[in-house]
């Protein structure tokens, strides 16, 4: 269960982490956007170290309140689930 986890989590956060950079590629472009909605279901789900990391390398939503406070709370819950995990409390 712990190796399926670690993928699903590797993926979620390539996933995140690709959505942000796309979503500022639109913004530029006039496109199309990728809904804020999905930005943080992306990251509640599993991808808030993506979502973090590329909300940084691509300076996007830096400066909306619900994902600088939202995706480091994900994060951090994230964190210590994984710890419960490991530590075979579930």
């Amino acid at each position: 269960m712990l190796k399926t986890a670690g993928i699903y989590l590797i993926l979620i956060n390539i996933i995140s982490f690709i959505q942000f950079g796309l979503d500022k590629y639109k913004a530029r472009k006039g496109m199309w956007r990728i809904p804020e909605a999905t930005l943080l279901l992306s990251a509640a789900v599993g991808g808030a170290l993506g979502a973090w990391i590329g909300m940084f390398v691509f300076h996007h939503k830096t400066k909306h309140l619900k994902f600088i406070l939202c995706v480091p709370l994900f994060l951090l819950l994230h964190i210590l689930l994984l710890f419960v995990l490991i530590r075979g409390g579930i």
